[in-house]
């Protein structure tokens, strides 16, 4: 498949855009938050294990626009305006991640505007970066990428909140192909290019392969007092506090009855939040064995 700015078209495949704590410490020095970042509980960061930390550091600062914010021994901290969004441990020994089992479907990148997205897309274009699916949601626009270790990627921006529908008495979610040209009509000559994820970017929300939805969603909703914003006929879940669109989803889709994940697999090492509430850190397993960290704001 080949999106280009005419659209889709093809078949399903890769495509080409064409023509350690302390996460939680870094201040946003925005003087407005995001709608994802202001919430009771919101993502602070991801950590991955990598069989090779310096060539997956790099893939995420040349195609995502992430820059080094510190490394220490066998571990490289990426992430956007000095604050840290990604963790990147090396661990040369693990055999690759299974998209059948337990982990990481995704991390998503939020982008502070429609703009800044447009000018990630038509880098995007002009280098060829090879992306796998690029969707409206109706709530945010997304172009999704697969690191070469397999980890999923999604890079994306928020409709205003005040543009958001209602059906049925629950946020109305979709699934359509993105308008690309629409998208990069909101460029205009003069505008300066894509130099990186600017300050005010952020992980948006994480995407989890489970080996159960429902068991998924019950957890999330008694563990950690998340929401159930949406359920996809049993096999998805999406979740979030203080009315997000989803601050976690969580899928069966390749993973039905996945058990315990492997720890020596490389791909998820974590996912840690930022709670208003939490009086101190604390961390979690879900029913598969992702772990969770929850930390003070």
């Amino acid at each position: 498949m080949r999106i280009s700015r005419r659209g889709f078209c093809g078949a399903a495949g890769l495509v080409a855009l064409d023509a350690a704590t302390g996460f939680a410490g870094a201040e946003m020095t925005m003087t407005k938050l995001p709608f994802a970042a202001d919430a009771p509980v919101s993502v602070a960061a991801v950590g991955i294990k990598a069989r090779d930390v310096n060539a997956l550091a790099d893939y995420y600062k040349d195609a995502v626009g992430l820059a080094e914010v510190s490394r220490r021994p066998g571990v490289i901290v990426l992430g956007a305006g000095g604050l840290p969004l990604l963790e990147i441990e090396e661990f040369r020994a693990a055999r690759p991640d299974d998209p059948r089992a337990a982990g990481l479907y995704h991390t998503a990148f939020l982008l502070p505007s429609r703009l800044h997205l447009a000018k990630w897309t038509r880098q995007a274009i002009d280098r060829r970066i090879e992306v796998t699916g690029a969707s409206d949601h109706f709530v945010s626009e997304a172009i999704y990428l697969t690191d070469p270790e397999g980890n999923g990627i999604e890079i994306y921006a928020d409709r205003p909140r005040d543009a958001w529908s209602y059906e049925g008495g629950g946020l109305k979610i979709g699934t359509v192909r993105l308008d690309v040209d629409n998208l990069l009509g909101e460029l205009r000559p003069g505008d300066s290019a894509w130099v990186g994820a600017p300050e005010g970017s952020m992980v948006g929300h994480v995407h989890l392969r489970v080996g159960n939805a429902g068991e998924a969603e019950r957890w999330w909703n008694d563990e950690l007092g998340f929401d159930t914003i949406m359920s996809l006929g049993g096999s998805a879940v999406f979740l979030s506090t203080g009315g997000y669109h989803h601050h976690v989803g969580a899928n069966s889709w390749q993973s039905a009855g996945a058990k315990d994940r492997d720890p020596d697999r490389s791909g998820l090492s974590f996912v840690e939040f930022r709670s208003k509430t939490a009086a101190k850190e604390s961390v979690h397993e879900d029913p598969w064995g992702n772990v969770v960290r929850i930390v003070p704001a």
